[in-house]
């Protein structure tokens, strides 16, 4: 007789909502906040000046990542809804047909059509929304939407990476705060990137690179636009 083995098994995927959430807020907040203070300081502001700027970005830019989360996400749940009532429906209407149409899914996918058709009638039998949810649109317990918990990971991590160069205005003497914030703030990307990138089981090197030039590059041109401005 032959025994079925199971076991357990944890993919990086299951962290994709709330890590992509939260490394989007973090790295935002580093990028705008470091790239607000050192435009407003290669403008030869006063350090008052600067570290007014720095957090109202911080508070404004939390607000936006919290309210630009739950928006979009809101909208991707109502879609998901949508089209799960569309699916119940049809499901009352011609039960038959949804199985051969959940049928068809693994038969593409290499099944051959008896087998095929009796898989969609026992998992239709058990749950026939979450079968035709899954196979046929695509929605599942991992990937479905969460407007809240999107909004408070972004505006939470927006706030931790904004803390950071926002730190840096209050240590750096004035004279060597553009340097000393471009190049610790981009440390804080670097590490972001590897750590991001880490947690979700993704090459570290090219996480790294690919934060750390956007990150840069926006700092670059904040700092150009201040000393033309100053």
């Amino acid at each position: 007789m032959t025994r079925l083995h199971l076991h357990s098994e944890r993919h990086s995927v299951s962290r994709i909502g709330w890590l992509r959430a939260a490394v989007l807020g973090a790295n935002d907040g580093i990028v705008s906040t470091a790239s607000l203070i050192i435009g407003v300081a290669a403008a030869a502001a006063k350090p008052g000046d600067i570290l007014i700027a720095g957090v109202a970005g911080l508070v404004a830019g939390a607000m936006s990542m919290a309210a630009g989360e739950y928006v979009s996400v809101s909208s991707q749940s109502d879609t998901e809804r949508a089209e799960l009532a569309r699916e119940h429906a049809e499901l009352a209407a011609d039960p038959e047909g949804e199985v051969h149409e959940l049928a068809g899914f693994y038969v593409n996918r290499g099944v051959d059509p008896a087998t095929a058709e009796s898989v969609a009638r026992q998992l239709m039998t058990k749950d026939a929304l979450a079968a035709h949810a899954h196979d046929e649109l695509g929605i599942s317990e991992m990937t479905t939407a969460r407007p809240i918990q999107a909004a408070l990971t972004s505006a939470a991590t927006f706030t931790a990476g904004a803390a950071l160069p926002l730190a840096i205005v209050m240590l750096a003497p004035v004279s060597r705060l553009v340097i000393i914030e471009a190049t610790a703030s981009l440390l804080f990307l670097a590490l972001l990137g590897a750590v991001g990138a880490r947690v979700g089981g993704a090459p570290v090197l090219k996480a790294t690179v690919r934060v750390t030039f956007w990150g840069a590059l926006a700092m670059a041109l904040t700092a150009g636009i201040g000393m033309l401005v100053g």
